[in-house]
């Protein structure tokens, strides 16, 4: 069903979502302009392809019309109609239909099983297994406990990765400890809700997909990856105590308590945001299943 926005509505929408974004990268911004990393926040930017201004342009998503937005024709991909100015979806779709189809059947299969949290976050201590400090993605932050301590604390707690996009950056002696070799292709019958980088991963479903699914949508998820990727860090062997962050001790059996219990509510909180993702991703899906042009 099409929504109409007036030019009041999309108006004071569009302007919460800026306040919104540029309360959310404040100090993004002003380490950036002080060339000052971040280690953690700054991962969503590296790691992820979204850049800070697409985050803080705004855009309601397939489906909606804006009243009185002529400025809009004149950007890629909207259309004229009888009530204002609408994306067109199905021309989008002439190119990304394939990648709406796969984060579908992606997201599906992953609404549909059972998470565990038995990795205790060992994913971050088997990226660095073997290595020196200086060797380490993160040399400027040390680590908290030595190198060898990584490799036994891997080797009594045992490796359960489920992730590709965790695994591959396992360091060779690492990747033999895991219980499963993800790849790509088996992608889809392994990744689960428990997961920390699956649920960071709803933030690049959803961009991958901009403009068909609307930035305040985008928002939600950005900000759950953010306090993910806290998580992930504060169980990484990395000593995070400089960035004002008590770390999370997964080499003894209280910390794992605590990160299963963080991992749970962060599964909990990612849950609505993956049933909201699918919905608006199932509607677009349909659109490319079914004939949109006249041949």
């Amino acid at each position: 069903m099409t929504e109409v926005l007036t030019r009041a509505d999309w108006q004071a929408r569009e302007q919460a979502h800026h306040e919104r974004v540029d309360g959310l990268l404040a100090e993004h911004r002003r380490r950036s302009a002080r060339a000052i990393k971040h280690p953690v926040e700054d991962f969503l930017f590296e790691y992820y392809t979204f850049r800070p201004y697409q985050l803080r342009r705004w855009h309601p998503g397939h489906g909606v019309v804006l009243a009185d937005a002529d400025a809009w024709l004149g950007e890629r991909f909207h259309v004229a109609v009888a009530d204002g100015v609408t994306l067109d979806t199905a021309a989008i779709l002439e190119t990304r239909g394939r990648t709406v189809t796969q984060t579908y059947a992606l997201l599906s299969a992953i609404d549909a099983r059972r998470p565990q949290f038995g990795c205790f976050g060992m994913h971050e201590w088997a990226m660095v297994d073997g290595l020196s400090v200086e060797q380490t993605r993160h040399p400027q932050l040390g680590l908290r406990v030595a190198p060898e301590h990584v490799s036994a604390t891997l080797r009594e707690v045992g490796v359960r990765c489920t992730h590709i996009d965790a695994y591959r950056f396992f360091t060779p002696p690492a990747k033999p400890l895991n219980h499963v070799t993800p790849t790509r292709e088996n992608q889809i019958e392994l990744d689960q809700p428990g997961c920390l980088h699956v649920g960071m991963d709803l933030y690049r479903a959803a961009f991958k997909l901009a403009p068909m699914i609307g930035t305040e949508l985008i928002v939600d998820c950005f900000e759950l990856a953010r306090r993910i990727r806290v998580l992930d860090m504060q169980a990484s062997p990395y000593d995070v105590s400089g960035l004002g962050l008590p770390a999370i001790e997964v080499d003894t059996a209280p910390g794992r308590q605590a990160y299963a219990s963080a991992q749970r509510e962060l599964a909990e909180a990612a849950e609505p945001l993956r049933k909201r993702l699918l919905e608006r991703v199932g509607v677009i899906a349909a659109l490319g299943a079914a004939p949109s042009r006249p041949t």
